[in-house]
């Protein structure tokens, strides 16, 4: 891996010198963990990648309790550690070049707080966005990151496989909650990728719900939202099923959930613009007279972060490519009822063609 992550600082001091960017930091974790291998969680310590192009620098700013796990992972050899009672502004600008008149910066991942002490410490500076270049960068998964990203997939369909063995009535969304993450840490996780969702019954309405003290039933939808990061990537998959019994509508709304995720996939290919998936599986839901109980996007990037470029829209008319990778997730939503979700993990391959990672069975499972 970290030809990997040399070839990509490689490209990045290209586009800088395009660019005529004299200096850029680095702040966002996952962006760091892409362009050196390390893998950190500062909090509110200062972490960076600063890649100073004037002096053909790369240096690695960690906080000082970091520096040996820093040194091990990271492709960057050049640490500089920074104690908690020392002023990282004052340490960035002593190992910088002098007199730095063009300065990049991640602009979403810059607080406030940060700017104003660049503008003290660099006062020539203009600041410039290049958080649009390394979106484009890591949103086009290299064949090493498919392999990647097979782990977490791998992981958590073991996972649900397993946990929906453990599914009874009466037990809590909580309960499954907490044996399903036993099971991510039991079969190999990092831990889980965001905060997983279980959701039963009613509540299997609200697309982002939180598990709570509501009882698993008889007749109730089961929505299960999960995923784990393994060693920097993260998966994301989701499935519904229904408890004992399922109604002639519960039935009804799932399968055209399950048609909808199926024509999203069909619809994958490189050439073609991005709205086209969201619009195809859209367009069954709406067609069986569901469509006003769907109105969030169709799937999302995922990767190192969960949730990353690109957004699969209605409205989305870049052109879809070789190495992108995201969900397909659709799903009927109606308050007061219940709802269906199903997500699938999709890449687009070398050839241009859908190569669906995700694997665990879609077709309807009552528990």
């Amino acid at each position: 891996m970290k030809k990997e992550y040399i070839k990509r600082l490689e490209s990045i001091q290209v586009y800088l010198q395009n660019e005529k960017i004299d200096i850029a930091m680095i702040t966002d974790p996952a962006n760091v963990f892409y362009y050196t291998g390390f893998l950190s969680n500062p909090h509110e310590r200062f972490m960076a990648l600063v890649i100073d192009n004037k002096n053909e620098k790369t240096t690695l700013f960690v906080p000082a309790l970091d520096v040996e796990i820093a040194r091990n992972d990271s492709a960057v050899q050049t640490i500089v550690p920074i104690s908690d009672e020392e002023n990282p502004f004052t340490k960035l600008q002593t190992n910088v070049s002098a007199n730095i008149l063009t300065f990049g910066l991640e602009k979403k991942a810059v607080n406030i707080f940060r700017y104003q002490h660049l503008q003290e410490n660099f006062p020539t500076a203009s600041y410039i966005d290049i958080q649009p270049y390394i979106s484009s960068e890591r949103m086009k998964k290299s064949p090493i990151e498919i392999e990647q990203m097979r782990k977490p997939i791998q992981i958590i369909e073991r996972v649900l496989a397993e946990g929906i063995k453990k599914v009874q009535t009466g037990m809590s969304e909580m309960d499954l909650t907490a044996e399903l993450e036993y099971l991510m840490r039991k079969f190999g996780a990092d831990g889980p990728s965001f905060s997983t969702i279980v959701l039963s019954g009613e509540k299997s309405a609200l697309p982002h719900g939180t598990p709570g003290s509501r009882t698993i039933e008889n007749g109730d939808f089961l929505l299960i939202d999960f995923g784990v990061i393994k060693d920097g990537y993260c998966s994301d998959i989701t499935r519904t099923f229904l408890i004992g019994e399922a109604s002639k509508k519960q039935k009804e709304i799932y399968n055209i959930v399950l048609q909808s995720t199926n024509a999203g996939l069909d619809a994958v290919k490189a050439g073609v613009p991005l709205r086209t998936f969201d619009i195809a599986a859209r367009n069954v839901i709406k067609e069986k007279g569901y469509g006003e109980y769907f109105n969030n996007r169709i799937g999302h990037g995922l990767g190192i972060e969960v949730h990353e470029e690109p957004s699969i829209h209605e409205s989305n008319a870049d052109i879809a490519e070789p190495g992108l990778l995201f969900t397909i997730e659709p799903g009927i939503y109606i308050p007061n009822y219940g709802g269906v979700r199903i997500e699938d993990n999709v890449y687009i391959n070398e050839e241009g063609k859908a190569d669906v990672l995700t694997s665990f069975p879609k077709e309807l499972q009552i528990l």
